[in-house]
Formats: C-alpha cells, sequence, structure tokens
C-alpha cells in the first residue's frame, strides 16, 4: 500500500521538478524584459541590476536541470530564446537608449553608425546561440568558441552603467561605447578560445589561495558593482584574443590547450 501511494506521488514530484529549471529561465526572462523597460524609461543602472539577475539565473537553470536529471530539449531551446532577449536584444537597446540618440546630435552619420553597431551586437548574438546549439557535440567542453553572450551583455550593459554614473555625454566617449559594443559583438562571433570553466566542481582540488579569490571578488563587486563588472567582463573578453596571440607567438596548434 505505501509503495503504490509513492509511486502515485512520483510523477507529480517529477513535474515540479521539470518545472524548476524552466521557472529560472523564466525569470531570467522576465529580467532581461525589466532590463529592456527600465533602458527606455532611462534607468540604465536599474537595467544594470536586471542584466546581473539574469546571468545569474542563467546559470543557475542549467546547473539545476543537470543537478535533477530534468534536462529536456524543450528546456534548451527556451533557455535559447531567453537568452536572446536578455544577452543579445537587451544590452543592443540598453545602449541605443544611452548612445545612439546622443551620438545622432553630433550628426546623421554618427546616428547611422551608432545604430548599425547596436544591430551588429544583437545579430552577433543570435549567431553566437545558434552556433553553440548546433556544435555542442563537436567542442571541447572546457572552452567556448567565442566570447558567450552572458560576459557579453555583462561587459555592454556595465559599460553604460559606467557612462551614466560619470556622466559621459561628449562624442569621444559615446564613440567609444558604442566602439565596445561593436567589439563585443565580433567577438561572440569569433573563433577565438574562452574558458568555460565547467570543469571547476565540488568534487575538484582547488587551491587555498584561489580559494581566497571567490569572497575578494564578491566583496569587490559588492563595494563597486558597474566598475568591477566592466572590469571582469572586459578581461574575460580580452583573454581570448590575448592567449591566441601568446599561442602564436610560441607556435603552439591550435587544437591542443
Amino acid at each position: 500500500m505505501e509503495s503504490q501511494h509513492q509511486d502515485s506521488e512520483s510523477p507529480k514530484r517529477r513535474k515540479g521538478i521539470y518545472l524548476l529549471p524552466n521557472l529560472l529561465t523564466t525569470g531570467g526572462l522576465f529580467a532581461g524584459f525589466f532590463s529592456i523597460v527600465a533602458a527606455i524609461d532611462g534607468n540604465f543602472p536599474a537595467a544594470g541590476w536586471a542584466t546581473i539577475v539574469a546571468i545569474l539565473l542563467d546559470g543557475l537553470d542549467g546547473r539545476v536541470a543537470r543537478m535533477t536529471s530534468t534536462e529536456s530539449d524543450f528546456g534548451k531551446e527556451f533557455d535559447s530564446l531567453a537568452d536572446m532577449v536578455s544577452f543579445g536584444v537587451a544590452p543592443a537597446i540598453i545602449t541605443y537608449q544611452w548612445g545612439v540618440e546622443r551620438l545622432a546630435e553630433y550628426g546623421a552619420v554618427w546616428g547611422r553608425a551608432g545604430w548599425l553597431a547596436t544591430f551588429l551586437y544583437a545579430v552577433a548574438a543570435a549567431f553566437r546561440l545558434a552556433r553553440f546549439n548546433t556544435s555542442t557535440k563537436t567542442i571541447e567542453r572546457r572552452y567556448f568558441q567565442g566570447i558567450p553572450s552572458p560576459p557579453a551583455a555583462a561587459a555592454v550593459v556595465s559599460m553604460v552603467w559606467l557612462a551614466t554614473i560619470y556622466e559621459v555625454n561628449e562624442l569621444i566617449g559615446l564613440v567609444g561605447g558604442i566602439g565596445v559594443t561593436a567589439i563585443v559583438g565580433v567577438l561572440m562571433v569569433s573563433r577565438f578560445r574562452y574558458l568555460s570553466f565547467k570543469d571547476v566542481g565540488p568534487s575538484r582540488r582547488v587551491h587555498f589561495a584561489n580559494l581566497l579569490l571567490i569572497p575578494l571578488a564578491i566583496i569587490a563587486i559588492a563595494l563597486e558593482p558597474p566598475l568591477m563588472i566592466f572590469v571582469i567582463a572586459i578581461i574575460y573578453a580580452a583573454s581570448g584574443p590575448i592567449v591566441w596571440l601568446l599561442r602564436r607567438r610560441r607556435g603552439a596548434p591550435e587544437g591542443r590547450s
């Protein structure tokens, strides 16, 4: 009798477990949508915080699905579509609302250049996500090909967040911000390799000195969120080209790590 009762409850629990990763993905999608609305309202710090929430939830949904063995094709497609909104469309609109309208005041050519740069970022994010979805079985687990969309979004949105705090409105600052957006977009579709950190887990041995970096990074981000997120994202974005150049100078073959 007890075993029958447990069997009857099992499907309900199973459905609940399947629902959890998709709820996290929905939360990330809401955060991305909220960041777009906040940018339209001119509230760029709120857009920045929403992007951080979207990145955290994006990191959780896949891990929860793997931990609970509830990975599904539906979940993967839903996650990819949510990522396109939160890390593709949203950063492009945030940059447009912040800089492109101001650039247009310096001339129509500047405005068009800014418009194209933001579109380049959005289409690069779409290309990056599509390539990732179709090549997950052929790439090495330790690396991503091209910078992933969450750190790309972090670089762009934190840049706008910083520019808002320091009231960057001059032509050179606006051009620099639009340039960062375009460069990050190009890095998403590049073939540079970026560490995925997927091989880092509870069972992996970590040096104590490296372990101390985690609370220090959390404290630094808590003290100056936009600055530290921007610095970390830019360092990560630059790591791909830098490692590629170093390997070329040493003559190391591309296929080896």
